[in-house]
């Protein structure tokens, strides 16, 4: 009887057809074509066109282009892409110039002509050929255009938007950088992102595919220090031969080089509707994201421009299933509900003109609640009030305002650039390592630097209720160094619990929410750096971006500030020099920084906190 049984079960499985899912991958039903197509200016670009076999109804285009390469673009129609892939598109994936199979000279972050000018190229000149060129000659497309793409691709996505050929219907710039020098990859508020600036520029520009720079330390934190004043990089190791890192030396300030290069001043309108995206633990893009939403929603009079934020780093709403990021759960997979909820509605609606859209103006995770936000603004200003953290003495933190009978209103800790503070817990594998840690960096644990003489940490009580903030998180430091000049690194933190029957595994984990780094010199204008006067307390304010989070009730808010962040951050000499890529090893000093706490000049932390119930 048990041997029939099985013998009908088994005929069973042969007689009823498999689903296609589980038959196929959705790629194995697309073929791919490979095709060179010619700019205006006669340079070829290699594009590879992946289409559904046989017969299918007229279908829209989903364009990305990439200097990463294109040889396992179709792959991502099994992943990411799967959604879009189920439903139906004609896929165009293209090398741009001077990268992997395509002609012509790379240019790392090409500027944008200039408004008028018809005889140049840039991106969205190649991007409006392609299109052009895609609509001609490829058959069963239903003239409409659609374009995404993370990091470089999602820059290379608001570049093809500036200009808009009237087939691009949709666009999905998605962790695009927007300011080189403000406050995305090569720099943030002046502050040189030394690993990531040297490790990216050798990757992209030793070759014409990526090639990772040969570290012979395990350790760069030891590497980046051996090496020594910045000098020594052409001099001893790139010997003039990376153009990226001769522009960084050339060009320390915010001059006209690094303003021609971010593409804000071109977003003159907001024609095609945007699906901006973001992580809030975004190692590499967080700034260009919110800012290019900025700029688009002031010139939004339809409606058609959108901001997400989810719990993620960078490009982490691609990687399945979205639930945790390092050691940090979300209670639900994010990514899946971006990816089907959010992104392939976007396109069903405005490639194909089916379905509806139930997207507010800005979609936020609320991580600590793990909860999705709906708001009718980013920031939410009027949703929120702003609340000052101030420093007390002994490292107390607090809402309440300092009195003015502290003897000595200040704290004190000597900056040596000699032993900086780690960025990550050590080990600090290359960023492109085997093993590295980079992708989860934000979320590591800050108790690795929590009581280090150099560093200083403030903190709340155990809260009673709540804190719930949405919007900008901004540092005001009263601060004077003993040198001429000084960085200032500050950073917002989620204490758990100590009892383990609370936490768990997570008990006292100083969890970093939001952070942001000053270069003092800066602090009169990012054009012309000043130095500073030494011992003189000088207010410094500048923006630790904007975060959706609840502090839970039973944790601890704590403020961390310190003067190194090694070696994501170069090292400030401490003593004004015209050019840090050109200081002298001999230039580099201590200094002792004064953090000022007292009445008139209270340091704080300004946090929005939401005032009423949002949905």
């Amino acid at each position: 009887m048990r041997s029939v049984t099985l013998r009908l079960v088994m005929l069973l499985l042969v007689l009823i057809p498999l689903s296609a899912s589980a038959q196929e991958r959705p790629s194995e039903r697309y073929e791919v074509t490979d095709v060179m197509i010619r700019m205006r200016d006669g340079v070829r670009l290699n594009t590879r066109i992946v289409a559904p076999r046989g017969d299918h109804e007229a279908l829209p285009f989903i364009f990305k282009r990439t200097p990463y390469g294109i040889s396992g673009a179709v792959g991502q129609l099994d992943g990411s892409f799967r959604e879009l892939a189920e439903e139906g598109y004609i896929f165009v994936f293209q090398d741009i110039r001077g990268r992997f199979g395509s002609e012509g000279r790379f240019v790392m972050q090409r500027p944008a002509r200039a408004p008028g000018d018809t005889a140049g190229i840039d991106e969205g000149t190649d991007t409006w050929d392609t299109i052009d060129w895609i609509l001609r000659n490829v058959p069963g497309n239903n003239g409409r255009v659609g374009m995404l793409g993370v990091s470089y691709d999602g820059w290379t996505t608001i570049q093809g938007a500036l200009d808009p050929h009237p087939a691009l219907k949709a666009i999905s710039p998605q962790a695009s950088p927007a300011d080189m020098w403000l406050g995305d990859d090569f720099h943030h508020n002046g502050a040189f992102r030394l690993s990531y600036g040297f490790e990216y520029a050798a990757m992209m520009e030793t070759s014409k595919e990526t090639e990772s720079f040969a570290f012979d330390r395990y350790d760069t934190y030891d590497w980046y220090l051996e090496l020594g004043s910045l000098a020594n990089v052409n001099e001893s190791v790139l010997m003039g031969r990376i153009p990226t890192w001769n522009d960084y030396v050339a060009h320390p300030d915010y001059d006209d080089f690094w303003k021609r290069q971010t593409l804000i001043p071109h977003i003159r309108g907001t024609t095609v509707p945007t699906l901006n995206v973001a992580g809030w633990w975004d190692q590499e893009d967080f700034y260009g994201p919110l800012r290019i939403y900025e700029a688009l929603e002031a010139f939004d009079t339809r409606g058609i421009n959108h901001l997400v934020v989810g719990p993620w780093n960078h490009g982490g709403w691609n990687r399945r299933p979205g639930d945790a990021l390092g050691p940090i759960q979300f209670g639900s997979a994010t990514s899946d509900y971006f990816l089907k909820e959010v992104q392939a509605p976007w396109f069903r609606y405005w490639l194909k003109g089916e379905g509806t859209l139930d997207l507010p103006e800005a979609l936020t995770f609320e991580s600590g609640s793990n909860t999705w936000r709906r708001w009718d603004a980013w920031p939410p200003k009027e949703e929120t009030v702003g609340r000052n953290l101030y420093f007390h003495a002994d490292g107390r933190l607090s809402f309440e305002e300092p009195d003015a009978t502290d003897p000595e209103p200040f704290d004190t800790y000597v900056s040596d650039p000699e032993h900086p503070v780690p960025y990550r817990a050590r080990p600090i594998q290359a960023t492109y390592g085997p093993g590295s840690t980079w992708r989860t960096w934000l979320t590591q644990d800050q108790r690795f630097v929590d009581g280090r003489a150099d560093v200083l940490s403030f903190e709340t009580d155990v809260l009673d209720d709540d804190v719930t903030i949405a919007g900008e998180v901004v540092a005001n430091l009263f601060a004077a160094t003993s040198g001429t000049d000084a960085d200032w690194v500050v950073k917002l933190i989620d204490v758990y619990p100590d009892g383990y029957a609370e936490a768990g595994e997570m008990a006292g984990y100083q969890f970093m929410v939001s952070n942001e780094v000053f270069r003092g010199r800066y602090r009169e204008g990012f054009e012309t750096p000043r130095p500073l006067v030494a011992d003189s307390v000088l207010e410094y304010t500048w923006s630790l971006h904007t975060q959706s989070y609840t502090f839970r009730k039973g944790h601890r808010i704590m403020i961390q500030v310190q003067s190194t962040w090694f070696p994501l951050i170069d090292r400030n000499p401490q003593t004004f020099v015209p050019n840090i890529f050109q200081a002298k090893d001999e230039d580099f000093h201590p200094a002792t920084i004064r953090v000022h706490r007292g009445r008139g000049r209270a340091s704080h932390v300004t946090v929005p906190v939401v005032r009423r119930p949002v949905s």
